[in-house]
């Protein structure tokens, strides 16, 4: 008989009263389980779609009481068999109002939250060697959860690859620094979140072969701050042969330093004197919600002024700064790709309507180079605005950025990069309206591309009809999966489909998803002005408060 092990006897009573129901039962049971792995035997549930689920399964012990703020530490083996049947508590954070954009559905939350989902294909066993594609989700490092149904990964699985996801720890208790955790731990502190996904790879790496996945073909991705954690990964020695390729969505910044290890501590400090804490341990006796209550959140509809964490400059996950890691040629060597959505960049062009208000506000960004910007971005009527707009933004931002990780992964490394633009605006349901968008303006915004890539476009439409999605949109997802799950298993994304060519120096090319898929080629005269005179920034236009960024 099954036993049902401890861990979810601890957390039964909060993940079945919010659950979705599905996710509580186990329809099929995984012919051959259980799996061994680190901990312990696990069984999972077939899913409709024949693919083989294995939700909530715990990858490091739970960072409560004295592991609060501590590195993450292996699970206590259990008795039995863990049956991985439901997804686990999202990271303690704040929750989100149901009229948003990316709600999708109520989850649980709790400090107990470091658990790992893997779906595979309905063929896998432990001998089929597919690749394996990793998730790691944003949300400004203060929101964010693998149990979204924005993230799930039955698709994926469905054509061709094993997906994981898994959650880290966020906000305070993701990455607070202090003065005594740096004594406690021999020199180092903060990065928890981090030091989180680290863990999470390296369990994948030990046990994803057991599940149909090849170690060898592990790509892992991220969106957003996902990205930026996907770029602390790349950049750290704790994470080194852990993956084989490294995927940027929205984002791919290689120079930006995390906050020096001194500096983060005063923070701590700080946050330790609003909690009215004497200790170390009086910190980690304070419930959660007092924690999550002087934390600063400016997403999901909040406005909260508070406590901000980030990464740290700790000499540990991060030893040092990212030009020093480049320069001794220790950042881990893998092919990147690097994107932009192509709608979100901003600046004070695209808030002009006619052509007059348009040259003036380029003479205010450019001053005696605004000639030369009206030369290479010319308007004619005021109609030509919003476009040409959208491309001087992206070409300062999004398309710049990617171009200068392309410069310096050709510069440090041995491996290519790939560039990519997705530009294809979401089918929104006529008349539909959402709290945090305008679906008349937004076009292609930040984190639109994730659906398409894992063929969740359907989460949109679970409680009320907020897309219509066509069947070029269907096609376009799995062409854009096809070239993930490409990537992963060769390192290199082009497909039949997807003719996706390397960057150079000398061939400055990139993909643009939309309907149709295209090739493009950066401007370098546009991109050479740019980078010599790089505006300044601008506020976004107007747009409804607390936009989230996952």
């Amino acid at each position: 008989m099954r036993k049902t092990s401890f861990l979810i006897a601890a957390l039964a009573a909060s993940a079945l009263f919010l659950a979705p129901a599905g996710s509580q039962i186990v329809e099929t049971k995984v012919p051959g389980d259980p799996v061994a792995v680190d901990g312990g035997q696990v069984a999972g549930k077939v899913l409709a779609s024949g693919v083989k689920a294995y939700f909530g399964v715990p990858f490091a012990a739970a960072p409560v009481r004295e592991l609060r703020w501590k590195e993450p530490q292996a699970p206590k083996p259990w008795k039995g068999v863990y049956n991985a049947d439901r997804k686990m508590p999202e990271c303690i954070q704040v929750l989100r109002p149901h009229n948003i954009n990316h709600y999708f559905g109520e989850e649980a939350t709790s400090e107990d939250c470091l658990y790992m989902n893997v779906w595979a294909p309905p063929g896998a066993t432990a001998t089929s060697k597919l690749p394996v594609i990793v998730f790691i989700y944003g949300g400004g490092g203060t929101i964010g959860s693998s149990g979204s149904a924005l993230y799930d990964g039955e698709q994926v699985a469905t054509r061709g690859a094993v997906f994981v996801n898994f959650n880290y720890r966020v906000g305070i208790f993701g990455f607070m620094a202090h003065p005594d955790l740096t004594k406690e731990a021999g020199g180092h502190s903060g990065n928890y979140g981090y030091l989180d996904q680290s863990f999470a790879l390296k369990w994948i790496n030990r046990n994803i072969a057991k599940f149909g996945g090849d170690p060898t073909k592990v790509v892992i991705s991220g969106q957003s701050a996902g990205a930026g954690s996907v770029i602390q990964q790349t950049f750290s020695p704790l994470s080194k042969g852990l993956f084989r390729g490294a995927v940027m969505w929205s984002t791919c910044n290689w120079t930006g330093d995390n906050t020096p290890l001194a500096e983060a501590e005063k923070t701590g400090v700080e946050i330790q004197k609003a909690l009215k804490a004497e200790t170390l341990e009086d910190m980690r006796n304070v419930p959660a919600d007092r924690i999550l209550a002087i934390q600063g959140e400016n997403q999901v509809g909040l406005s909260i002024t508070g406590f901000r964490t980030g990464g740290v400059l700790d000499g540990y996950f991060m030893p040092k700064k990212k030009a020093d890691i480049l320069a001794a040629h220790e950042i881990n060597d893998v092919p990147i790709i690097a994107s932009y959505t192509h709608d979100e960049g901003s600046n004070a062009l695209k808030q002009t309507k006619t052509v007059a208000e348009y040259k003036a506000a380029a003479a205010t960004m450019f001053g005696a180079a605004a000639d030369e910007f009206l030369k290479l971005y010319p308007v004619a009527a005021d109609a030509d605005i919003p476009r040409m707009a959208q491309e001087a933004a992206n070409d300062a931002g999004g398309l710049a950025s990617s171009c200068a990780c392309a410069k310096l992964q050709a510069q440090y490394n041995k491996s290519a990069t790939y560039i990519m633009v997705y530009a294809r605006k979401h089918p929104y349901a006529p008349g539909v309206k959402i709290a945090d968008q305008d679906p008349v303006t937004i076009g292609a915004y930040h984190t639109s591309e994730v659906p398409y890539f894992f063929g969740t476009q359907d989460a949109f439409n679970l409680f009320r009809p907020t897309r219509a999605w066509t069947p070029a949109d269907r096609d376009l997802s799995q062409k854009m999966t096809a070239s993930l799950i490409a990537f992963a298993n060769t390192g290199n994304p082009a497909t039949p489909d997807v003719k996706w060519p390397a960057w150079s120096a000398q061939n400055q090319q990139y993909m643009s998803f939309n309907i149709p898929i295209t090739v493009e080629k950066v401007n370098t005269p546009r991109m050479d002005f740019m980078n010599a005179h790089r505006p300044a920034a601008a506020p976004p236009a107007p747009r409804p408060t607390g936009f989230p960024r996952d």
